[in-house]
């Protein structure tokens, strides 16, 4: 079976589902029992670092070719902040969240006296799951005008940072990887960070995590409308990715309602094939929780950025 998720942790599960069930609960069990672990085999590293009874990091490392083959996806680095309690509200959750994120992209991101960025909020405004780009983006501390006005080509407290929500071609009749890659050029940016909503194949993940990476994305992955990549090749410049999965492909769910009780993976497809409707699943707090994760992401950036200002 074929399942649809955006999420590096996702589908180094699903690789290590087949023949190493025994191992992985094994291995799961040694996570719980320490506060790090790392695991290494056929070019895939994988850390677990916790952060707490409700919040986890998981770092996943793509070494080389084979590696990107087995996982179908890039070269390069993974990094997957799990934490269930933002639905739940959990005091003080928030926080750790928005710590983890800091602590994650300042590995990924060295502060200078020089340091330009750019950060693209990418999706749809106007359909609250693709929303979590564009609310990112207008939380974000800019400040290369500031830089423009008094003529500075560097800070010791603040980096100099420009943004743009592109939209979706639907409503711009242009691609959003054009419009970044225009920004850019304009910008001149040493890193690109850019914010989308992602899928995920296990309902769990759903608005509970947040995904960042050094390989780029795919705009509108999350709504199933995959467009033109947005990644170091097409900019010619390092692209950090940010995104929360905010939707399920309504599929996988049927997939998992009825492996519960049918053992016959040919009645799974042909049930799935007669009725798919190529429909997608958001929670009922989608809202509430684009707010919740725009807040986070956008706060990590900032204290990223601007460590003088945040400190």
């Amino acid at each position: 079976m074929k399942y649809r998720t955006d999420l590096a942790i996702e589908r180094k599960e699903i690789l290590d589902s087949g023949s190493k069930k025994a191992e992985n609960a094994k291995k799961q069990k040694k996570h719980e029992e320490h506060k790090e672990s790392r695991e290494s085999s056929d070019g895939i590293d994988v850390d677990v670092i916790d952060w707490g009874d409700d919040v986890k990091v998981t770092r996943i490392e793509i070494k080389d070719e084979y590696g990107a083959m087995k996982m179908e996806k890039p070269i390069g680095n993974y990094i997957t902040i799990e934490a269930a309690g933002i639905q739940e509200e959990r005091d003080g959750i928030k926080e750790r969240v928005e710590g983890a994120l800091v602590s994650e992209l300042k590995r990924l991101i060295k502060f200078h006296y020089y340091l330009k960025v750019l950060v693209a909020g990418l999706g749809n405004s106007m359909v609250t799951p693709d929303a979590l780009g564009p609310k990112t983006a207008s939380k974000i501390r800019v400040t290369n005008h500031l830089f423009e006005m008094f003529q500075a080509d560097g800070d010791d407290e603040m980096s100099r940072v420009s943004c743009i929500a592109p939209g979706v071609t639907g409503t711009t009749g242009m691609e959003s990887a054009e419009m970044v890659k225009k920004a850019a050029e304009i910008a001149d940016p040493e890193v690109v960070i850019v914010v989308d909503s992602l899928a995920a194949r296990d309902i769990r993940r759903v608005s509970t995590t947040i995904q960042v990476t050094d390989t780029g994305i795919s705009p509108g992955s999350g709504m199933g409308n995959h467009r033109t990549g947005i990644n170091s090749d097409s900019l010619g410049r390092r692209v950090i990715a940010i995104g929360v999965p905010t939707v399920i492909d309504a599929t996988t769910i049927i997939r998992d309602a009825l492996t519960d009780n049918i053992e016959s993976d040919e009645m799974i497809e042909k049930y799935i094939n007669a009725y798919d409707r190529q429909m997608i699943v958001t929670s009922t707090d989608i809202d509430m929780l684009i707010k919740d994760f725009s807040d986070i992401i956008a706060n990590g950036i900032n204290k990223t950025l601007h460590p003088g200002i945040y400190s």
